[in-house]
């Protein structure tokens, strides 16, 4: 398999494991038709819930004749996933599925992926082309500071590494100390983590007499799991002297490794002989030509444990209509702008206000009246969460009302597993509406 034996030429321009890049692009919509027919057969035959869906829609598998016929399947929502839970949406038998990754879900209950070793397979596969994408090879160090466990930021990034050949340090989140030690001894090239926690990684280092750029062996930097700008990138890389790159993925799609940037940064590139992606109209769902924007749809054209059709990211962007610069046929699709739904992203998680409520409501000191405010101290996301409490709870003594802010806080941490700081306040404080109510501010 080409994907073994990788180079270690640091000046070689294509590296091995990224041949399908460069595929023809006749050659790759062939692929893709081909891949997309044998997915609808295994959905349709192993999945209930899509197979009532399209008799619905009066369409079987043989239907799928084109890639514009894609347009006849139905969507899927992250909701599927919840109301499926734990399993109703995997395609394979357990005896094939030999890891799970979760992500929160709205009432402490996650979403659940079942992935098949050919899942993992390709999983590594994605995240190799990523890295090597970024121009990462065999001689690096990688530290990966993203969470490891049942996130897919961790092991997805830390597979990728093993597989280009690199040494991994997989130290995971937090702990910034030990961080800038490893960082330093371990002689690191490449930083894996989110762009917040790296820009306060730089501010802690600043604080240590320690230069990134001088005093650490640092070229690269591969940050995702939350929304960052150009100019972002522009302050990480005057500061620090590293290619800051930027790295896509979900969890219900295989997490990260859907889609890079390479040198050029003009849109992330799409591994679409995995992930096909499509561009609708979230209003009307009718999908949307190159170079407009709209919602963010894939389709997991090889995945076998939990296979996604026509998933909606909720993301929005574009799909550009132009050829990159660096050769790749494969297209990119702008940094994603905004989302079509109420997900935060707060520390590189996925927060619902929903998820905030259920962890409030669990006490019956409170009222249904609340706030939640994210600001960035430095640069760091913090959550403020302002809660309404009855009369009688204010007249409590003060060390009452510290144990219910550390309970409240506690009850919200289990679900969407941050910290938040818990404020109480009178009865009819907080701003009330009979229509819709705007529940967050979003000071970032």
């Amino acid at each position: 398999m080409f994907y073994q034996d990788c180079a270690n030429d640091e000046n070689t321009p294509v590296h091995p494991v990224s041949a399908p890049d460069y595929m023809p692009v006749e050659q790759l919509r062939a692929l893709q038709l081909h891949r997309l027919q044998g997915l609808v057969k295994q959905v349709y035959a192993n999945v209930p819930l899509t197979r009532k869906r399209m008799d619905e829609r009066g369409v079987k598998p043989e239907h799928i004749k084109t890639l514009k016929d894609i347009a006849l399947l139905p969507f899927s929502i992250k909701n599927d996933l919840r109301d499926e839970y734990p399993f109703g949406l995997f395609a394979s038998p357990m005896n094939d599925i030999v890891r799970f990754h979760c992500s929160s879900g709205t009432t402490g209950k996650p979403i659940v992926i079942g992935n098949t070793k050919n899942d993992i397979i390709l999983w590594q596969q994605a995240c190799m082309r990523a890295l090597a994408m970024c121009g990462v090879r065999s001689s690096d160090v990688l530290q990966v500071a993203y969470g490891y466990g049942l996130f897919t930021g961790g092991l997805g990034l830390h597979y990728g590494g093993e597989g280009i050949g690199c040494a991994v340090l997989p130290i995971s989140g937090g702990n910034t100390d030990r961080q800038l030690m490893m960082m330093q001894d371990m002689g690191v090239t490449v930083m894996a983590c989110t762009p917040s926690y790296f820009l306060h990684l730089i501010d802690e280092a600043h604080k240590r007499g320690i230069d990134i750029r001088k005093d650490t062996k640092l070229k690269h930097g591969i940050f995702g799991a939350e929304p960052w700008t150009e100019e972002m990138r522009t302050k990480i890389q005057d500061a620090t002297g590293i290619i800051a790159h930027d790295i896509y993925g979900l969890t219900e799609i295989c997490g990260p490794g859907v889609a890079n940037d390479c040198q050029y940064h003009n849109g992330l590139h799409i591994f679409e002989d995995h992930f096909y992606p499509e561009i609708i109209n979230p209003d009307t769902l009718e999908p949307l030509p190159d170079g407009e924007a709209g919602e963010l749809v894939f389709t997991t054209l090889t995945r076998t444990g939990t296979p996604m059709l026509r998933y909606r990211t909720r993301d929005i962007s574009r799909i550009n209509p132009k050829q990159c610069e660096c050769g790749r046929t494969i297209r990119t699709f702008e940094r994603v702008s905004a989302r079509s739904d109420d997900m935060l992203i707060i520390r590189g998680v996925n927060v619902f206000p929903s998820q905030i409520e259920a962890g409030l409501l669990k006490s019956d000191k409170v009222l249904p009246h609340y706030m939640i405010n994210i600001t960035r101290d430095g640069d760091l996301d913090k959550l403020e969460v302002q809660v309404e409490v009855t009369k009688e709870t204010l007249s409590d003594e003060i060390k009452a009302l510290e144990h219910l802010r550390a309970e409240i806080a506690h009850s919200i941490q289990r679900i969407i597993n941050i910290s938040a700081t818990i404020t109480l306040v009178e009865p009819n404080t907080l701003p009330r509406s009979e229509g819709k109510l705007n529940r967050v501010k979003d000071m970032r």
